[in-house]
């Protein structure tokens, strides 16, 4: 797929996640800081939306907005884990999960997404605050992802930076799309 075919891609409205960018401290700032802004840019994104509005797919077989809204902080709740996971102990091995089931369970269906986006701000805050207080030593340590090998705390910063970046798109682009 080419850059322009990702573009137009809803799977992708800020394109692909790259691997290979260079981690350095002034990206890992700015990565930081959007992942700082990811709770509040989702809260915008999803505001004053109708529960119809929430149960719409993002894009034709996506998630609906309603999914996108609790799979974020099970996401990043993964990922916060996995950073302190890093942080305390020599490339531990992490799991994987299952995203699209755990999009399935009752509580996506049932748990007012007030509550998800409560839930991702009080993370986020507890996060970024492990963030912002690590060293170049730290964002050097690993974990090892059964997938894709090792992992770099500085790489997996920009992909979370990334993945925030990616659902809050989602939502705002079909907003556009539909005229919400």
């Amino acid at each position: 797929m080419t850059t322009s075919d990702t573009a137009t891609d809803p799977r992708y409205p800020v394109g692909r996640f790259q691997r290979g960018v260079e981690p350095t401290p002034e990206r890992r700032a700015e990565w930081i800081d959007e992942i700082a802004q990811t709770p509040e840019r989702f809260r915008a994104a999803v505001q004053g939306l109708t529960d119809a509005q929430l149960d719409t797919p993002y894009r034709d077989g996506g998630w609906t907005v309603r999914q996108l809204a609790h799979h974020v902080p099970d996401s990043h709740m993964n990922a916060y884990t996995r950073f302190k996971l890093g942080l305390t102990e020599d490339n531990p091995g992490i799991k994987t999960y299952d995203e699209a089931a755990w999009a399935l369970l009752e509580d996506t269906r049932a748990t007012p997404v007030e509550t998800s986006l409560a839930l991702l701000e009080a993370l986020h805050v507890r996060w970024v605050h492990v963030l912002r207080s690590m060293d170049d030593s730290q964002w050097a340590r690993t974990i090892q992802h059964p997938d894709h090998g090792p992992m770099r705390l500085e790489n997996m910063l920009a992909l979370y930076a990334w993945h925030g970046r990616h659902h809050v798109a989602h939502v705002t682009h079909l907003r556009e799309r539909m005229g919400w």
